[in-house]
């Protein structure tokens, strides 16, 4: 079981993912880091630093499935909220919708939502019911109404099953004194600091608080049963901040209370009834006040205890670097011309300012604009110095055209130096700012791969050290190991038919408009003929497959299907059809069927990550501008259809043509049009252009040609080897 939890570094989020991992689940986390602390999780688990409404989340949807989601990932401070309410949608609204999409995309099992006690704003009625009018009055209960909006309208159009808790003031170890029930741990603070407790107003406001371990008990509880709508989580107790105060200063002699003015917009008295989810959850909080806050005194001096033994980090002196860096190429150049100057003034002949154009350029090239400016100033200075000491009069100079020749001309190469060398930076600056979020990607990517396979190969391990006579998924499943589409499909019918112990195994690829498939990989018998390529509407089973993904079951034995076929997935959409057919009658049973499920599965990863791989390399898969394929790539799909030749005998057939080097591009673009999705073009040399064709004997031959011979294409077929 898969749980993923958005914000499960942080305070309430910590400990609901403890207590998923105490009942067995995997715990996948995803948080940005902006309050939480990786600290807080300290059993193994799949964390990932992003922020909720980062396209990037998708990948971690799209590698795994998830049985659960808890979103808890929120700006949660109503103060903040009233600063920068579009910080507050970012994170609340436009986070939460993105999670739920992708829920609904990847068919996420359960969808568990916080939101809060704001939503119902200043209401007098106590203790308020999930009926009761919602009237928020801050930009944060207002996030969250809006949130439970969309968790509701999400199960009426998609049948996504959601939950929304709204939370009465949370407390326990862990928090910080952001959020609504802050209160706790400032006060905790203060004690432990021997600072008096600072209680605004008279003390007598009221609060509802519930301890944190019963928030992820209620949370982990809903994740599976069938509750879903909106539930209010509380103790249903109302306890006045001098009730607090009084708990704490007879648990560990507080120090002693200081009151200030009331803050306004404060609500007076706030409860919440908990009637509903102890009815329909069976649930009931554990922790009283007393038990909870000695609970979380306990957490706040450990934490102290462990601060005050760590050593002090000395303060990395940076903005004595900023100085630094900032005031360097200033004196740089004064060093560089005051070299000039020496020079000039030693020697001779003056060479019509070349010692000044050298200066002025090469300050350009290093440092740019800014600062070839500041040299044709200086070395216009320097000029007019040196006339005044030819014997020059100041005023005689302004009417000179060769002096304002010779400036002209200082300023001329540094603006055309400078302007050069910014464009250029600027261009650097891109570049690498565009290869920076690839490599971002890549090790996103590459991160997501690594624990795909991490999993993947703890299964594997799982069943061969299980004793069952299954282990020999392990050897076979390594074929699935590649990221080359075309060896991943070949590999399959390899695995399917080793696992599944069958006498044919057929792959299907489903094109663009779902209306046709191809054959891209068979084996089995070879005598017996298989459809090359199947129209969907033909086949009752096709569409059934392709409407309901799941898999399909010949129970009626009909001749006209095989006896199962599964959906390969990538990118949520069924992007394949395994079938299988020639299975004895006593493996036609429920175990086979789920293994044939498992199966599919793995080969939907594998394909997937296949897949990911060719669209972020396709640049370095073609021939620039071109569809047709690199050598290196070529031959390697080349190698894999001769395999599958060899081992199923597969056929293939392979077309050449003497090409125009110069006319790469409207001659592959014209080849392309004219074949299959399942068809290559590769180049093995300079002007051969080679036409492999899947599925193809040399009784097809003929007609191939002469469709090319129609479009004015030469291409013959190639006897033998490459």
């Amino acid at each position: 079981m898969k749980v993923l939890i958005t914000g499960g570094y942080g305070f309430i989020g910590s400990h609901v993912a403890e207590r998923f991992h105490q009942e067995g689940y995997e715990v996948f986390i995803i948080d940005d880091l902006s309050t939480g602390d990786r600290d807080n999780i300290t059993f193994k688990h799949r964390g990932y630093q992003l922020s909720v409404e980062d396209p990037k989340c998708e990948e971690i949807f799209r590698s795994n499935r998830f049985d659960a989601l808890v979103h808890l990932a929120a700006q949660v401070s109503v103060a903040e909220s009233v600063n920068n309410p579009r910080l507050d949608s970012e994170s609340n609204v436009i986070g939460l919708v993105n999670m739920l999409n992708l829920s609904r995309k990847y068919k996420v099992g359960k969808f568990l939502f916080a939101s809060s006690a704001a939503v119902y704003g200043s209401n007098d009625k106590l203790p308020l019911v999930e009926t009761d009018e919602c009237n928020p009055v801050s930009p944060y209960g207002m996030s969250k109404w809006v949130g439970e909006s969309y968790c509701q309208k999400w199960t009426q159009l998609y049948d996504l099953e959601t939950v929304c808790f709204r939370f009465s003031n949370v407390y326990g170890p862990r928090q910080s004194s952001l959020g609504e029930g802050g209160v706790v741990s400032v006060f905790m603070n203060r004690a432990m600091a021997g600072q008096p407790l600072l209680v605004y107003g008279d003390g007598e406001q009221t609060r509802d608080f519930i301890y944190v371990g019963d928030v992820a008990d209620a949370i982990f509880r809903a994740s599976y049963t069938a509750i879903s709508g909106i539930y209010n989580l509380s103790t249903n107790t109302e306890n006045s901040v001098n009730e607090l105060v009084n708990v704490l200063q007879e648990l560990y002699e507080a120090g002693h209370v200081e009151h200030s003015e009331a803050r306004s917009g404060d609500i007076r008295h706030s409860s919440l009834s908990n009637a509903k989810i102890k009815r329909d959850l069976d649930w009931a909080p554990m922790y009283d006040l007393a038990e909870g806050l000695k609970r979380t005194y306990a957490w706040f001096q450990l934490r102290r205890s462990k601060a005050e033994s760590a050593p002090a980090l000395a303060a990395e002196p940076s903005s004595r670097r900023r100085l630094y860096k900032l005031v360097q190429p200033y004196v740089e150049n004064i060093i560089a011309f005051a070299l000039t100057a020496w020079i000039v003034w030693n020697q001779q002949d003056s060479s019509f300012g070349l010692i000044e154009l050298f200066y002025i350029t090469i300050i350009g090239i290093i440092y740019g604009n800014r600062q070839s400016i500041l040299a044709v100033i200086l070395s216009g200075g320097l000029f007019l110095m040196e006339k005044l000491n030819d014997g020059r009069e100041l005023v005689s100079l302004m009417y000179d055209p060769d002096i304002f020749f010779r400036l002209a001309i200082y300023l001329f190469i540094g603006l055309v130096v400078g302007y050069s060398i910014e464009r250029k930076n600027s261009l650097i600056q891109m570049k690498e700012k565009k290869l920076e979020e690839l490599n971002d990607r890549y090790e996103f990517l590459n991160g997501v791969y690594a624990e795909v396979r991490e999993v993947k190969d703890e299964l594997q391990q799982r069943i061969l050290n299980s004793g069952d006579s299954f282990g020999k998924i392990y050897s076979v499943t390594k074929e699935l190991e590649s990221l080359e589409p075309e060896k991943v499909f070949i590999g399959t019918v390899n695995v399917v038919k080793s696992i599944m112990n069958v006498q044919s195994v057929s792959i299907y690829t489903v094109s663009p408009t779902r209306s046709f498939m191809r054959l891209v990989a068979h084996a089995g018998d070879a005598d017996k003929s298989v459809e090359k390529s199947l129209r969907v509407e033909d086949h009752t089973y096709v569409r059934r497959v392709l409407s309901d993904g799941i898999v399909f079951v010949n129970k009626e034995l009909s001749s006209e299907a095989p006896l199962m076929c599964a959906p390969i997935y990538h990118n949520g959409e069924i992007a394949a059809l395994i079938s299988i057919e020639g299975m004895s009658f006593d493996k036609f049973s429920l175990y086979y069927q789920n293994l044939f499920k498992v199966t599919s599965e793995l080969v939907s990863s594998a394909l997937s990550r296949a897949l990911a791989y060719i669209e972020a390399a396709e640049g370095r898969r073609y021939i620039e501008g071109t569809s047709i394929l690199k050598k290196e790539v070529f031959e390697g799909i080349l190698a894999s259809k001769r395999k599958a030749k060899e081992t199923h005998r597969t056929p293939y057939l392979l077309l050449e043509g003497d090409i125009n080097q110069t006319a790469l591009k409207p001659i592959s673009d014209k080849v392309a049009s004219l074949l299959r999705e399942t068809d290559y073009i590769g180049m093995v040399r300079e002007g051969q252009l080679i036409v492999l064709l899947s599925q193809s004997t040399e009784n097809d031959a003929e007609y191939v040609l002469s469709r090319f011979a129609q479009n004015q294409i030469s291409m013959r077929v190639v006897k033998g080897e490459l």
